[in-house]
């Protein structure tokens, strides 16, 4: 059996590739975001759609703590979001921000996700902002 920092990292590995046929093997079919049910079609979507947005997305491990069945990583990113991105006019400029996230694994697959990003962080890279 894999363990999940393995199989944590395998998972980040097919998001920075995008290889969204092989995001099944990594997300269960029920899966739910922030309380939300998603499914597996609703997740890749919501990827694809942040792919757009930010064509050079890269998931950045910086801190990862596993507690089977639970994960908890610290996501870190430099990226330039076209447009508005979390409701911020951030029109193209780099900007460097985290995502502090948490999994519940069942089957050797996520099934539910909470996510909570460091707007403040990004707001404060805006002109205007901190």
């Amino acid at each position: 059996m894999t363990d999940l920092s393995t199989l944590y990292r395998a998972y980040i590995d097919c998001l920075n590739r995008r290889d969204w046929a092989r995001l099944g093997d990594f997300v269960d079919d029920g899966a739910r975001h922030n309380g939300r049910a998603f499914g597996l079609s609703g997740y890749r979507a919501m990827l694809e759609q942040d792919v757009r947005e930010i064509p050079d997305l890269r998931f950045n491990i910086g801190l990862l703590v596993c507690d089977p069945p639970h994960v908890a990583a610290r996501l870190d990113f430099t990226c330039s979001p076209r447009g508005r991105f979390l409701g911020l006019d951030v029109d193209g400029r780099t900007v460097s921000f985290s995502e502090n996230v948490f999994y519940e694994f069942r089957g050797g697959k996520i099934v539910q996700v909470w996510s909570v990003i460091d707007k403040a962080a990004i707001e404060a890279q805006l002109p205007g902002g901190g």
